[in-house]
């Protein structure tokens, strides 16, 4: 089975499924207004030269998340 993650630890390409949201407060309900909530599938479509921000897919658009933001999102890799 695959191990849950922190979504800054990522790989480009990979596909993953949102687990838990731990972000509290203003920033909490600004993650979960992007769609990102628990059971919502992504891609990792890139990272920055310097690995921040990371740029996911979901659903039909593309967002950007800084490290910070990225930390508070657990997620696990999808098997193909």
């Amino acid at each position: 089975m695959a191990q849950d993650m922190c979504l800054r630890k990522a790989r480009v390409n990979q596909k993953l499924k949102i687990r838990t949201v731990t972000a509290e407060g203003e920033l909490g309900r600004r993650i979960r207004d992007l769609g990102l909530i628990p059971g919502t599938e992504v891609t990792v479509i890139g990272k920055a030269p310097l690995r921040d921000p990371v740029a996911l897919r979901l659903r039909d658009f593309t967002l950007t998340l800084r490290n910070s933001e990225a930390d508070h999102i657990t997620v696990t890799p999808l098997e193909d």
